[in-house]
């Protein structure tokens, strides 16, 4: 007797013609689909949104934004391009215009101080997931490079004798800094230690302590 031949279902069937068409060979390769941003445009929207002289959001809400500064924004920006080219504007072999330095900053503050995704800034930034994920690397390197023997290092000896002296001439003696707290939520807090660490936030935290001097120095 001859045993029934077995089919497979019609989207499996199809799928493997599929899979045939586009070949197997080592020389085969898959196409990449290419996505034309318009970066110039994002880089003006970013211009007239932050940076021009009556822009949309002022002072105040770039600061909110951002986190710091405009002035710091761009003080941090400069000195980065002057560091690493990457974040100078510039053509690719094609002789487009890429992504410029505001565009990459933009993306990775927004990573760094909102944990946001790297996918969801493409709208408006006009930056891919790849990239942004390339330009938040770069920055926190150029960072540590750049600010770190100054920021980045622990007081010794002359600076706090320094903070010392600025604090009593502001009537403030022997103080070295302001202390604030702040509450930031667990979010992988283990279940047995939610009532331990939830507040009236209602929800785990952990309490973070911050000195900072007169100047933000630290």
């Amino acid at each position: 007797m001859k045993k029934k031949e077995r089919r497979g279902s019609p989207y499996l069937s199809s799928l493997k013609d599929k899979l045939n068409s586009q070949g197997t060979g080592s020389g085969d390769r898959i196409s990449r689909q290419y996505r034309y941003r318009d970066r110039v445009s994002g880089h003006s929207r970013l211009l007239n949104d932050y940076f021009f002289e009556n822009p949309v959001y002022d002072e105040t809400l770039f600061r909110k934004l951002f986190r710091l500064s405009r002035p710091l924004f761009l003080r941090i920006l400069h000195t980065l391009q002057r560091h690493n080219d990457y974040f100078v504007q510039r053509r690719n072999a094609a002789n487009t215009v890429g992504l410029s330095g505001e565009q990459k900053m933009m993306a990775s503050l927004r990573m760094l101080a909102y944990g946001m995704f790297a996918d969801s800034l493409d709208e408006y930034v006009r930056i891919g997931e790849t990239t942004t994920i390339e330009c938040v690397k770069r920055f926190c390197q150029g960072v540590v490079e750049i600010f770190g023997p100054e920021y980045l290092r622990s007081p010794n000896a002359a600076d706090i004798s320094r903070l010392l002296r600025k604090a009593n001439q502001l009537g403030f003696p022997g103080m070295l800094g302001s202390l604030d707290c702040m509450h930031w939520v667990w979010k992988n807090c283990p279940a047995a230690y939610h009532g331990m660490y939830t507040g009236h936030v209602h929800r785990p935290t952990i309490v973070l302590e911050v000195v900072a001097s007169y100047d933000l120095w630290i």
